[in-house]
């Protein structure tokens, strides 16, 4: 099977979404151009942020129509992340609340794909 390494976004502006997502995850962007960028998530993955103008097919779907998850220890550090995420501005799609799976709270990013935070409901 092939490694996953890549979630991809389609935004309007990459150079000012790599700034966003670097200063959100406190990471380096490692790459950038007009069209692409790119930074690490973790060890393995990468974020890259490519030109919705330039995307080759052209996405279908709107901006808002996946998510990137986030997990967190427990509430308290969904609390936390929400607090910080709403003090910088973000714009917050849903407050923080318990659903089935756990505690957690969804924001967007400046192009309207939606950021999850969340912790896991204890076995």
């Amino acid at each position: 099977m092939p490694a996953f390494s890549f979630v991809l976004l389609y935004v309007q502006n990459p150079p000012a979404s790599a700034d966003f997502y670097s200063r959100l995850l406190g990471q380096p962007v490692i790459d950038s151009s007009d069209t692409f960028c790119m930074l690490p998530l973790r060890e393995g993955c990468m974020l890259g942020l490519w030109s919705r103008e330039t995307v080759a097919p052209a996405p279908a779907a709107m901006p808002g129509s996946g998510e990137i998850a986030f997990t967190v220890a427990d509430r308290a550090a969904v609390e936390a992340e929400y607090q910080a995420w709403a003090a910088r501005g973000l714009t917050i799609a849903q407050p923080p609340i318990q659903l089935d799976f756990g505690h957690t709270f969804v924001a967007l990013d400046p192009d309207g794909n939606r950021l999850r935070v969340f912790a896991p409901e204890a076995a």
